[in-house]
């Protein structure tokens, strides 16, 4: 990856304590793992950015080496990345993930 594809993501995920990459955004998704995050998040009551890769293919292809995770969307807290819609559904069922952001937002 670019070295300036990579200061752009890294700024990015830096502009949010909870940011999501993904098709879309928060306010119309257009997929439905996007959908799921952007709904889980609702749920938990968290203020989060969101970028729409669909609109930038340096990015969307970017993220994927970034995290080294192969697919949209991806979750960061704290500049971490979390994963995707799945990992997100289980992390929210079990809890984990509500006291992941709450810790995230106290520090």
């Amino acid at each position: 990856m670019e070295a300036t594809t990579k200061q752009r993501i890294d700024d990015l995920v830096a502009t949010s304590p909870v940011f999501v990459f993904m098709k879309g955004n928060k306010l119309m998704p257009q997929c439905g793992f996007s959908n799921n995050v952007v709904q889980i998040l609702h749920s938990l009551g968290v203020a989060f950015e969101t970028f729409d890769v669909l609109s930038d293919g340096e990015i969307r292809q970017g993220i994927k080496e970034y995290s080294e995770w192969p697919t949209i969307p991806q979750v960061y807290v704290n500049g971490e990345f979390i994963g995707g819609s799945d990992i997100l559904i289980e992390m929210y069922n079990s809890g984990e993930l509500r006291e992941k952001i709450e810790v995230a937002l106290a520090s």
